[in-house]
């Protein structure tokens, strides 16, 4: 069976560069937590990669977000690791699973048993 394909909503911005980075951080870490537990996540915090090795593009951050979106729209499930509530993004995200019918998950527990019953599922069906 193919990963199942984890997008990863989380605060980003912050009003400081310090938190930012941390944001960051802890969105690549979780990105490669799941990716070692055999996900195949998608991580919006890679476009930071994207900007430092292309520093002179003519990039919005609507380009970057319109990108992530089109990433959430296809995965399988999607893992809030932070920003619920902050009437940002990560819930119009949600907002947006919900639409799709795409699963949304806040505790890592939660989703490692839903993607259990997905692959019993997918193996007994």
């Amino acid at each position: 069976m193919k990963p199942l394909k984890i997008y990863i909503a989380g605060r980003y911005s912050s009003d400081n560069i310090i938190d930012g980075l941390r944001n960051i951080g802890l969105g690549q870490q979780e990105a490669a937590f799941l990716f070692e537990l055999g996900f195949a996540p998608f991580s919006p915090w890679w476009d930071r990669s994207f900007v430092l090795d292309n520093p002179n593009g003519d990039y919005s951050k609507q380009m970057f977000y319109d990108a992530s979106l089109a990433w959430m729209e296809v995965s399988d499930a999607v893992y809030v690791i932070s920003g619920k509530g902050d009437g940002g993004g990560v819930d119009a995200e949600i907002k947006r699973a919900g639409e799709l019918m795409i699963p949304v998950f806040y505790e890592i527990n939660d989703l490692l048993r839903w993607s259990e019953q997905v692959i019993l599922t997918v193996e007994i069906g």
